[in-house]
């Protein structure tokens, strides 16, 4: 399906040069002289290199139409993930690279939801947020105010992640897996 070169978004699924790019970053750039255009970031999916590409806002890309179906993930085997269907039980293999930078917020028996396009998966969706423990966090410099200064933080997957400074060693947070951002102390 064509669509104009504006509208597209990250996690969408291309054909560009006869290959298949998922989009990972897109923007709109408007310079002081000439016409806007759209910088879009995209890995391939078969070599999964990554690449840039610019495009006219009003150029024609083509879109290619991707099915999503829900799985829970069981284990990692080597290079992929063996995911489970809850309806049918049965063992579906997806690449691990196409998790990215989320791959550390992946856990045990977590739901996630895999792109298809005919049958070959494009991309593995987390659930937006994830409750972890902080196992480092350095203390509070005195002076700070707790309304503009977060400080560093280590998660128990090895993620480093800014918290606000009342947050300590031992507590549990909700941390939003798509740009490893905190978000909130867990509830219990």
């Amino acid at each position: 399906m064509k669509q104009q070169a504006n509208l597209i978004r990250a996690g969408q699924v291309i054909e560009h040069d006869g290959r298949r790019w998922t989009v990972l970053k897109q923007q709109i750039i408007t310079p002081g002289k000439g016409g806007a255009f759209i910088q879009v970031e995209m890995r391939d999916l078969k070599t999964g290199n990554k690449t840039n590409e610019r495009w006219r806002t009003a150029d024609t890309v083509e879109r290619l139409m991707t099915d999503n179906r829900d799985y829970t993930y069981s284990y990692t085997d080597g290079d992929n993930l063996v995911l489970m269907d809850g309806e049918t039980f049965e063992q579906f293999l997806v690449p691990a690279a196409l998790l990215g930078d989320q791959a550390p917020f992946l856990q045990d028996n977590m739901a996630v939801i895999v792109d298809l396009v005919e049958g070959d998966p494009v991309g593995i969706h987390l659930p937006a947020t994830v409750t972890l423990d902080i196992v480092e966090a350095d203390p509070v410099v005195k002076g700070q105010t707790a309304s503009s200064s977060y400080k560093p933080a280590k998660l128990s997957n090895g993620v480093k992640v800014m918290v606000p400074p009342f947050i300590e060693a031992g507590e549990r947070i909700v941390v939003r897996t798509e740009d490893s951002t905190y978000v909130e102390r867990a509830k219990g």
